[in-house]
């Protein structure tokens, strides 16, 4: 999967820079509209705000073409300029031509930005303000587990190559499943594994859990915040998802063929909320929710229509803003999936 996606060369995610919106493979929140950018960043001003004056970071994981970042910064710029004169745009990006690619779409921001390959290479100081990522941890690489009724036991399916084409081979290994799997939230007790369908599959990402401890361990005031789409380990346990949820997409087609072309489609993995939850925790941060993405972004455009931010002559939202924000929150169309775990020091 990492092979897949991330290989300098041949990896999904480095040879192919028009994967979203209606010629691509999938949309975002972010390939709506401006709106979702908007929203996030009037959120984002109420907590920089809250800190009080001085140094303030913005802190971007995974900023794809660099679109939301633009958005973000254009609101505030134009809305709270005092406020954007005291922040710094960094992004999180381990990828060369990536960060070439975000620099010029962002080249207006450029006096405010800086970009860092990972959490090691932020300043010792560490990040006062906001750290979010947005459909990120999603295509983090998985272990896919699954259980041995018979046996009693989970083994791992790994990829093997079988007359000219990649295919699924069960793993031989001695690794102590059940506490991995514990860790990542997933505590079976023995009357459930008694009744669990023989061949069920779970993911389990300890990138994901990292990458939240790493975030976590630089926020030394604020907020850190993902948007994905994934479920709680409880969820995740429900009979519908005994397949795993392993996915792969190629023009807006969803395929449980995940071995063919690679590097020609996207990967991704449900988010293990309560596995994030317990890193960040364990961190010494504090949960403040798992909102669906309807209730997240509905109580900001509540609260700025109660504090007038609106366009006089149309009311709150445009027309076209409004139908962003259906798209944005509508049950059949990205509300149903979406998600925010936000956390705070």
């Amino acid at each position: 999967m990492e092979a897949a996606l991330y290989c300098p060369k041949a990896g999904y995610y480095e040879r192919h820079d028009r994967q979203i919106g209606r010629t691509g493979d999938f949309y975002t929140s972010v390939s709506v509209g401006s709106l979702f950018g908007e929203l996030l960043a009037r959120r984002f001003a109420e907590w920089l705000e809250a800190l009080g004056p001085g140094p303030l970071q913005l802190v971007e994981a995974g900023a794809h073409d660099g679109q939301l970042a633009f958005d973000i910064l254009n609101w505030l710029a134009a809305h709270r300029p005092a406020l954007f004169s005291q922040i710094n745009y960094w992004l999180i990006e381990p990828s060369v031509d990536r960060q070439k690619r975000q620099g010029l779409k962002l080249d207006f921001f450029s006096s405010r930005l800086d970009w860092f390959f990972d959490w090691k290479a932020l300043p010792a100081s560490g990040v006062r303000g906001v750290i979010f990522s947005n459909e990120l941890l999603d295509a983090f690489p998985v272990h896919r587990v699954a259980w041995d009724a018979q046996a009693r036991r989970w083994f791992e399916w790994g990829v093997d190559w079988r007359d000219d084409h990649f295919a699924w081979r069960r793993m031989e290994t001695t690794e102590d499943w059940p506490a991995r799997l514990a860790d990542a939230g997933f505590e079976l007790p023995p009357e459930l594994l008694a009744v669990l369908p023989d061949g069920f599959v779970l993911e389990v990402s300890p990138g994901a859990a990292e990458w939240w401890s790493g975030a976590a361990s630089v926020l030394r005031a604020g907020k850190l915040l993902t948007i994905d789409y994934g479920l709680t380990a409880l969820e995740r346990l429900a009979p519908q998802r005994a397949a795993g949820t392993l996915h792969s997409y190629s023009q807006h087609r969803a395929s449980a063929d995940l071995l063919s072309s690679p590097g020609e489609q996207d990967i991704t993995a449900h988010v293990n909320f309560t596995q994030l939850q317990r890193a960040g925790e364990r961190a010494g941060l504090r949960t403040e929710g798992l909102f669906t993405q309807p209730q997240f972004l509905t109580s900001i455009a509540m609260r700025t229509a109660e504090e007038g931010w609106r366009d006089e002559a149309r009311g709150f939202l445009t027309g076209p803003q409004a139908r962003q924000l259906q798209t944005l929150t509508h049950p059949e169309h990205l509300g149903r999936v979406f998600r925010i775990l936000v956390q705070s020091c």
